[in-house]
């Protein structure tokens, strides 16, 4: 069959669904993965056939994302801070605010790398390990610990530190009950961050199928009356194991950019800087512990 005429297929199913442009897009990328076939090579050979066996993951593909299936899920992969990240519905997908987040950290860690040894990192709700293998290689002399209270995950994130190359500590916890934090680590850290749940149930409208359907809500949803519960058990210990002058960066929900500041500096924390997005909004807050 004409893989022009698979393209087709697809635009013809699913541009309701995502729009044209993006169902170009997707269908750019399966094939890339799958056949080894870049767009250009479409372009330039519009009578390129693939076999019955070649077009079969196409149209595998195409059944799912009939069901608003998340493309990264589906080909198991996605690139974040340019680096390659396995992805599975036990993970959220890294988006492109959270590189912003790891980028912030650099940008404060750089200079204060020079003053500490060893330089520690802990990353708070990991997922895939995006954030920790990132600072990972971008920080080689920092030693970095990363938990989050699914097994399903971690083991993502170990594939994806060894995809990666690098070497982190991940740890099963759960951060919202005390009586589990680690004992037996018996180290301060100069720098804690993390991304956690804070998606209150009343954005859910704002949020796409595609995430809705399929991302896994114990990463993303926080309950209305309690929204700022996983910041403040974090705060709580950082409190407790931030170095002095530690740093604490949070991923924040964009409503209650004020309000988790408020938090920050209620449990102690000054110089507290709230950060935007490329999209304009709140998305981003650092604290320093000196206390």
């Amino acid at each position: 069959m004409r893989l022009k005429d698979i393209q087709n297929i697809f635009h013809e199913e699913l541009d309701v669904i995502f729009g044209a442009n993006e169902v170009g897009s997707i269908f750019n990328i399966l094939i890339l993965h799958y056949l080894k076939i870049n767009r250009i090579a479409l372009v330039l050979e519009p009578e390129l056939s693939v076999s019955k066996e070649e077009e079969q993951p196409l149209f595998e593909a195409l059944s799912r994302l009939k069901l608003e299936e998340p493309i990264q899920y589906i080909i198991g992969e996605t690139e974040f801070f340019g680096l390659p990240f396995h992805v599975n519905k036990h993970t959220l997908i890294p988006r492109p605010e959270t590189e912003e987040l790891v980028s912030l950290v650099i940008q404060y860690s750089k200079h204060k790398i020079l003053s500490s040894q060893p330089f520690t990192i802990l990353d708070i709700g990991t997922g895939t390990g995006c954030i920790a293998i990132s600072l990972a290689k971008e920080l080689p002399n920092a030693q970095v610990f990363a938990v989050d209270v699914s097994a399903e995950a971690l083991k993502v994130a170990k594939q994806n530190a060894e995809l990666n190359k690098v070497d982190i500590n991940l740890i099963n916890t759960d951060i919202l009950d005390k009586n589990s934090w680690p004992q037996n680590l018996d180290i301060k850290f100069d720098v804690i961050v993390s991304n956690p749940p804070y998606v209150r149930d009343l954005e859910k409208l704002e949020i796409k199928n595609n995430v809705l359907k399929h991302e896994p809500h114990l990463a993303l949803f926080v309950e209305d009356n309690d929204p700022l519960k996983f910041y403040e058990i974090i705060t709580d210990f950082a409190v407790e194991n931030l170095k002095n002058n530690g740093l604490l960066f949070f991923e924040i929900n964009q409503y209650l950019g004020n309000e988790t500041k408020q938090l920050l500096q209620e449990k102690g924390f000054n110089d507290l800087e709230l950060k935007l997005d490329i999209f304009g909004n709140n998305r981003m807050l650092k604290g320093l512990k000196n206390f």
